[in-house]
């Protein structure tokens, strides 16, 4: 393929890298409301894991400043090895280029803190070195300062890295509603953490196709909403 970023993601040649989730990093976030970041990364991981997409999680000076990686992220990885790094850059951490290596998928999809400084330089080194396509989630992502996200975004898709949204990303992934294999599980995660898109998808079952109201620990038991 001449353009490979033509090619649109699926959950056969995608691996996910989330960088530096961890409370003081999000601390120092300005660009985007924190709850909001923290709703739109645990949602991407939760797609992730309904995909069975090779995820990797690093984390930068865990005991010294920067506290531990969430727990909500945790909670979906239950057991998995945090990547522990000195390096700002995660491209310079052997172990998360082994990792990224071992998944085996050109495609790397990014979430990370900060946008302007953890994200670009491991994109910029991951393309020019590791010939990595990256997949910059820009809304799971976060920077110092409005300016300071958009001027790193704009950095990298200048670079070539392709910006994208979670949501976006999980759609991708489903990419046919006949796909009843992942349909359940991916509106589970739509009705949790899609605001909105959410509130809609909870207004057909009930009113439209006339389910049960359901508790926020009923979500996963409701029968689906047929496809169109």
């Amino acid at each position: 393929m001449s353009n490979p970023k033509l090619e649109v993601l699926t959950p056969h040649n995608s691996q996910l890298i989330i960088i530096d989730h961890q409370p003081q990093m999000a601390f120092g976030v300005q660009s985007i409301d924190r709850q909001v970041l923290k709703n739109n990364t645990v949602g991407l991981a939760k797609a992730a894991k309904v995909f069975n997409i090779p995820t990797t999680i690093t984390t930068v000076e865990t005991e010294s400043f920067s506290g531990h990686t969430y727990p909500e992220l945790l909670d979906v990885f239950p057991g998995k090895d945090i990547l522990e790094r000195t390096s700002m850059n995660s491209w310079d951490d052997q172990k998360v280029r082994d990792a990224l290596k071992a998944n085996g998928k050109k495609k790397v999809i990014v979430a990370g803190l900060w946008t302007e400084v953890c994200n670009t330089t491991f994109a910029l080194c991951a393309m020019l070195e590791g010939d990595y396509e990256i997949y910059m989630v820009a809304d799971a992502s976060g920077g110092t300062s409005k300016e300071a996200h958009d001027q790193a975004m704009a950095r990298m898709v200048q670079a070539g890295v392709v910006p994208v949204t979670w949501q976006q990303v999980l759609l991708e992934w489903q990419r046919d509603w006949a796909h009843r294999d992942t349909y359940d599980a991916v509106m589970a995660i739509v009705r949790e953490h899609s605001g909105a898109y959410g509130m809609g998808v909870d207004y057909a079952y009930t009113m439209v196709h006339k389910a049960p109201q359901r508790t926020t620990t009923e979500h996963k038991t409701l029968a689906p909403v047929p496809a169109k």
